[in-house]
């Protein structure tokens, strides 16, 4: 009976002459769903590949972790800092630095800024600029010498160029009869650094980390120590291992989640955001089989009748409407997936061909991060979307199948 009512439904999708027009709102379903699935695909894809690319392009340059000793920690140096990870394989590489706000002016202009302070000959081990480094590398900082390493962009903004004296502002200033007067100093820029990350080298300021202790005067202490882990992605699961319970009252530690945290979270709101009304498409286009059932069901009622009147049960004639829409939520869906991810690992070569027609940039580095469109579609992503575009199509199938189960075979032949 089973394969009666899949042979029956699937009858009911081919169009026959009086039934042309409901086959063409079938037609329109299945391509509405095809749409609304591969564009969630897509779009889903283009935001993962953004939030990806962007995240393995800042733990590049970035430190994978943070820590250090609360103020009312005393006689704490940052050697015992790296005596407590050292040893531990989560743990690639730490450097010590010195962090606080300044202002850059050259030429008249004005930058605002965090100037790190760092250990030239343990630096490497826990940030990574490759081909981006001047020639001389970290090793241009030299202790003494106020040099000063600066990002492209910030450099370009500043009219600076190599050899120039920067003035650094710092917000502490010294108290005079007059009042109080900023501390100002004398930075000679040694060399630029390209990482091709806007964030980046818009804001990047190096310099030795002894220079910058004697210009935020700290004396020997240090803002704390930077990580570099094996596993970044889990950094913070990672580091709370990092820091024993007795210690935790003494030790901060943060991961690189931290300071990125509202970039990343804004992201994942507006992928929700984007889900939940492209979602909306998949529902329109599923839902409208619903009219295209209820018109199979007022069309064959005839039909119908002379089935239940051989015998097929309610609910025999409830699965024959089901797999008619079933099927049709099916081809809608096998469709948009393979498209979709089709279009999904292909969107950036279409793109930067576009872009090479017409001459103009649609991904502008200074707003997006990347100068490019990268994707990464997702299996679980396309599987969820599958699923939800199937179930929604199921559940566009039930009130038009009960429908046409209620119907009396007495009441549908009255009038035939």
């Amino acid at each position: 009976m089973a394969s009666l009512e899949t042979w029956i439904g699937l009858r009911y999708l081919r169009a026959k002459k009086r039934n042309g027009f409901m086959s063409f709102i079938t037609v329109v379903s299945i391509v509405g769903i095809a749409l609304g699935v591969a564009t969630l695909i897509v779009v889903l894809s283009v935001m993962n590949g953004f939030q990806k690319e962007i995240r393995n392009q800042l733990l590049s340059v970035a430190p994978h972790a943070e820590m250090g000793f609360y103020e009312n920690s005393l006689d704490k140096h940052w050697q015992d800092l790296q005596k407590l990870v050292k040893g531990n394989p989560q743990v690639l590489g730490s450097a010590p630095y010195v962090a606080d706000q300044a202002l850059l002016a050259n030429a008249g202009e004005v930058r605002g800024v965090q100037i790190r302070g760092i250990d030239p000959a343990q630096e490497g081990n826990v940030a990574d600029y490759g081909e981006g480094m001047p020639k001389n590398g970290f090793a241009a900082l030299k202790p003494g010498e106020f040099g000063i390493l600066l990002g492209k962009d910030l450099a370009n903004g500043l009219g600076a160029n190599i050899g120039d004296k920067i003035t650094v502002i710092t917000p502490d200033g010294n108290v005079t009869p007059a009042g109080m007067v900023p501390r100002l100093k004398q930075f000679t820029l040694v060399g630029v650094i390209k990482t091709k990350i806007y964030e980046v080298d818009n804001t990047l300021a190096l310099t030795h980390i002894t220079d910058a202790q004697k210009l935020y005067r700290l004396g020997n202490n240090v803002s704390g120590l930077r990580l570099k882990l094996a596993d970044p992605q889990n950094a913070p699961f990672i580091i709370q291992k990092f820091v024993p319970a007795n210690l935790q009252n003494e030790i901060w530690i943060r991961d690189w989640t931290f300071q990125n945290r509202s970039y990343f979270d804004a992201v994942q709101m507006e992928k929700r955001i984007m889900f939940i009304i492209l979602l909306l498409i998949i529902a329109v286009a599923a839902f409208n089989l619903v009219s295209s059932l209820v018109m199979a069901v007022t069309e064959k009622q005839a039909d119908i009748a002379i089935l239940r009147t051989l015998g097929l049960s309610p609910a025999g004639v409830m699965r024959i409407f089901m797999i008619q829409g079933a099927i049709a939520g099916f081809l809608g869906t096998f469709f948009g997936v393979l498209f979709g991810v089709s279009l999904g690992l292909s969107v950036g070569r279409i793109v930067a061909f576009f872009e090479h027609l017409t001459g103009k940039h649609l991904v502008p580095s200074q707003i997006y991060f990347v100068s490019y469109l990268p994707t990464d579609v997702k299996f679980s992503d396309v599987c969820m979307i599958a699923v939800i575009s199937l179930l929604l199509a199921f559940v566009a199938t039930l009130y038009p199948s009960w429908r046409a189960a209620k119907m009396q075979p007495a009441e549908a032949l009255r009038y035939e």
